[in-house]
């Protein structure tokens, strides 16, 4: 009798976890509020620093400006 419950129990676990997995579900970015003066101080940093070349660096500050326009 036991083992009835049990098995009652697992069986309404089962079908609540089936329910959820056929909603479809959009998975969003989170959202970040960068502004573009700190994205270009952090652009300047980052040359600065050595990760991104002169070129690297006038790439990303032209695509971010353009991105804003």
């Amino acid at each position: 009798m036991v083992r009835t419950i049990a098995g009652g129990g697992a069986a309404i676990a089962l079908c609540a976890l089936a329910a959820c997995s056929s909603a479809k579900t959009e998975v969003m970015p989170p959202t970040v509020s960068v502004s573009i003066g700190q994205q270009l101080i952090d652009l300047k940093n980052a040359k600065d620093g050595g990760a991104l070349t002169q070129k690297e660096y006038e790439q990303q500050v032209r695509k971010l400006i353009d991105s804003v326009q």
